[in-house]
């Protein structure tokens, strides 16, 4: 959600099947026996229905209207994951970062007309695997938005993330965080893995490898109307590898360190960049994220692709180097230029676990 304030307690998983109409501010249901679907109308006391199906849900009706400048007046949903002490059945978050090798997702919209909305996934960040409240820090993923509404904060720059560009945006609306990307034109459906948006947050400082993964969640906020927008359907799921789930067990046992080499010459340089897994497993499709300092960008890179020319950067093996294994390195390198004086990135993190920089 966005522009100060949060989302409702969501109360008590009803009963209802699928097909089945809910107007209830805060009424869910549950459907394929992993999803709630939530009515989380908070903004407004004008009703708002929402009709469930088998796979997703359709607004019936949204009566009223708020101010484009403020909060939305809901964010009708569904998702994976806890909110506010509403967990779906069988899922297994909160879930640790560090532990998380991937977290699917799936999903197709229907957009109409006559409505000012945005179309967003909501992924929940916090430093302790929480199931109720407000968690600290939210990205929010705007597939597309209608009418002067915009995210929390402000623009801080753009980035490439799971293959697409993005606009970025960061601040605070008081309870929590917000990073959000917004696409530049709209998507219909799209699969991606939440976790690459997870590691930007990373990257920029908005929370930490040891941190908790507590929900995926995707639909609307609208601010005028809403009626006949739909999630058709959605999947999410997490995929955790053996290692620590909870606040007291021991950190896992995989390690890095980075090693920046790098050539500098007036307004430009080179980096060759060495990362050896210190720990005693295999790390299998690995992702090296890094932040570029102001006013560096990144012409040509080798033997890796990366996310992004400038800003947070998401460095990602081949198919021919996508494996170090225990004790191993791997190496790629990029060009680029570079205005004021040259530094390096201070930071860095191998699929979501922090580095020693050398």
């Amino acid at each position: 959600m966005t522009l100060g304030t949060f989302a409702g307690l969501a109360i008590g998983a009803g009963s209802a099947q699928a097909d089945t109409s809910i107007c209830e501010a805060f009424g869910t249901t549950t459907i394929q026996g992993r999803y709630v679907v939530q009515n989380n109308r908070w903004g407004t006391s004008a009703p708002q229905c929402i009709d469930v199906t088998g796979t997703g849900y359709r607004i019936s009706r949204a009566d009223g209207s708020v101010p484009t400048n403020g909060a939305p007046k809901s964010y009708p949903s569904v998702y994976n994951g806890c909110h506010y002490t509403n967990c779906s059945p069988g899922t297994n978050l909160p879930a640790r970062l560090d532990s998380i090798s991937s977290a699917p997702t799936s999903i197709s919209y229907t957009y109409v007309g006559g409505t000012t909305y945005d179309a967003a996934y909501d992924i929940w960040l916090d430093p302790t695997p929480r199931k109720d409240g407000v968690n600290k820090t939210e990205i929010m993923v705007w597939f597309n938005h209608v009418g002067p509404v915009q995210p929390v904060g402000s623009p801080v720059g753009s980035a490439a993330v799971a293959g697409r560009d993005w606009q970025v945006w960061s601040g605070n609306n008081g309870s929590n965080d917000v990073l959000s990307f917004v696409a530049p034109s709209a998507i219909g459906s799209w699969s991606f893995d939440v976790m690459d948006f997870v590691r930007q947050a990373v990257s920029r400082g908005l929370a930490q490898p040891s941190w908790y993964l507590t929900s995926i969640q995707a639909g609307f906020e609208p601010w005028e109307n809403g009626t006949g927008l739909a999630v058709d359907t959605f999947s999410a799921s997490v995929d955790t590898a053996s290692g620590p789930t909870g606040p007291g067990d021991p950190q896992p046992s995989g390690a890095c360190t980075v090693t920046y080499g790098t050539n500098v010459w007036p307004g430009g340089f080179t980096a060759d960049v060495t990362v050896t897994n210190t720990g005693s497993t295999a790390v299998q499709g690995w992702n090296l994220a890094f932040v570029l300092p102001s006013g560096q960008r990144i012409a040509n890179a080798w033997d890796a692709t990366v996310s992004s020319a400038a800003g947070a950067v998401t460095a990602s093996g081949l198919a021919y180097n996508s494996r170090i294994p225990a004790g191993g390195s791997q190496t790629f390198g990029f060009q680029g230029t570079y205005g004021g004086s040259f530094a390096k990135p201070g930071q860095f993190s191998l699929n979501g676990s922090a580095c020693t920089a050398k």
